[in-house]
């Protein structure tokens, strides 16, 4: 079993890609740095962690995981200061999220201190590849995934638990257009809502490509009993604000506890904003936006931090929000979570680990 302090052997690429590589020309989530943290877990108990070359993957037809999505992940950021350090952001946020996806997917749980450890060493090894400017940064994917060759359904007994980086600028470089979801769902009560598991964002694309063909950039996810209620905008936590209050939905167990989400509510508070978590009825949102009191919406995740919504359809009826030069609640906050995150503001909550 692993203990605390273990060593993580490394294995250098011997021949890194990164001179041949266009960092300021890059598209999100296609271009992947030099290492990967690689460990298995066999005979009920976690292997000797390692970094090695990134590389493809071999994998058995008969692989659980391909049968069953057995599968799931995390995504964090690395992001350079000004004054050249490495920042993590909240990675124990991250660390604790994806062990509960572990056990709700019955799946084993992985040490906290590795796991910080291994992020820490993979990210100062490929630190190179963090581009420069003030939307880049080095995205993380941590995941796991069942490895046992067997077509039968129940628990695998062998796991691989990887993670890769890869240098990123803007998710979105517009404010995006929605719509009101209220046929298909994303998630139902006693369901996987609240875990980051591969099956949650399969069975989205369908309806968002739907919404796609109509010209809208994605959805606004409701409640799957009623439709009455919102979820989730996409495959982020999503916020209003309304008369100078930020409303965004309460936790209940469907939707996915963002650590943006977290930050951005905290950031608020400390900034004198007004936060209501609650139950946000589709009504009401319809309600305000027609009046005039909807002043601004936005989706909150790690991939795009703020991705400012520009119009929302309800049925046959759409309504564009201010522009986003005017939105000055949630530009002041993403500004506040940028500034934190890159160094030039100080950290009073300990959400940064430094890395170099």
């Amino acid at each position: 079993m692993i203990t605390t302090g273990q060593k993580i052997a490394i294995q250098r690429t011997e021949r890194s890609r990164l001179p041949e590589t266009d960092l300021e020309n890059i598209k999100f989530g296609r271009v992947f740095s030099d290492h990967m943290f690689v460990m298995d877990y066999v005979d009920g108990a976690w292997g000797a962690p390692k970094i090695q070359p990134f590389a493809d993957l071999r994998m058995s037809p008969a692989a659980l995981v391909l049968h069953y999505s057995q599968t799931i992940f995390e995504g964090l950021k690395a992001y350079r200061t000004a004054d050249g350090h490495v920042n993590l952001f909240r990675p124990q946020q991250n660390i604790a999220r994806m062990n509960r996806s572990a056990t709700r997917m019955c799946m084993p749980t992985i040490p906290e201190d590795l796991f910080l450890e291994a992020l820490v060493e993979l990210v100062k090894l490929d630190q190179d590849w963090i581009p420069t400017g003030d939307e880049a940064s080095l995205y993380i994917r941590p995941f796991m995934y069942a490895t046992d060759e067997y077509i039968g359904v129940r628990p695998s007994e062998g796991y691989r638990f990887i993670i890769f980086t890869c240098p990123v600028r803007a998710y979105y470089n517009e404010a995006v257009r929605v719509k009101i979801e209220t046929t298909y769902s994303r998630a139902f009560p006693g369901g996987t809502g609240e875990a980051k598991c591969g099956g949650n964002y399969a069975g989205g694309l369908y309806p968002a490509k739907m919404g796609q063909d109509q010209g809208f950039h994605q959805l606004i996810w409701t409640d799957g009993l009623t439709h009455q209620y919102v979820e989730e905008s996409g495959t982020m936590n999503v916020f209003f604000n309304i008369d100078g209050t930020l409303v965004t939905p309460a936790l209940d167990g469907t939707i996915l506890r963002g650590v943006t989400r977290d930050s951005i509510i905290q950031i608020a508070k400390d900034e004198g904003i007004r936060v209501e978590e609650r139950r946000v009825s589709v009504e009401e949102i319809e309600i305000a936006a027609r009046n005039g009191r909807l002043i601004s919406a936005f989706g909150a995740g790690t991939a795009a931090t703020i991705a400012h919504i520009a119009s929302i359809a309800f049925g046959d009826q759409e309504f564009k929000l201010a522009e986003v030069g005017e939105r000055k609640l949630a530009n002041h906050v993403g500004q506040v979570l940028d500034d934190v995150r890159r160094g030039r503001r100080a950290d009073q909550h300990g959400w940064i680990v430094p890395v170099v």
